[in-house]
């Protein structure tokens, strides 16, 4: 098996050790795959998927901008479809990712459309 791949699904499991979401307070996942990147707010006591966004919907592929700032949009996008479920704060879940890069720029377009930390 890859090692690279194992060591990551290690440090995916030892992330969702500590963080999980409930319905009041969901988990903000967050996928990047090569191409494109993907967030979901999750209740993982009902094991239910509350909202999601990705780089492939419609207004954000039109435009034609880098990976990072489509990253920035898809935050700002879960952002906006998490207030317009009654979602104010999230836990931050950074799927075995470092910190940086387009997965920052998630959290940051997040955080600029109102959700909190």
């Amino acid at each position: 098996m890859n090692s690279k791949l194992v060591q990551r699904q290690k440090i995916r499991y030892r992330i969702r050790k500590k963080v999980a979401g409930t319905k009041l307070k969901p988990r903000l996942s967050v996928f990047r795959s090569n191409v494109e990147i993907y967030a979901q707010l999750i209740d993982d006591d009902n094991a239910v998927t509350i909202v999601a966004a990705s780089s492939r919907d419609k207004d954000i592929t039109a435009q034609k901008v880098t990976k990072i700032e489509k990253a920035k949009l898809v935050g700002a996008s879960i952002a906006l479809k998490a207030k317009n479920a009654g979602i104010e704060t999230v836990v931050f879940d950074r799927g075995g990712n470092l910190y940086h890069g387009r997965i920052k720029a998630v959290a940051d377009g997040a955080r600029e459309g109102g959700l909190k930390f």
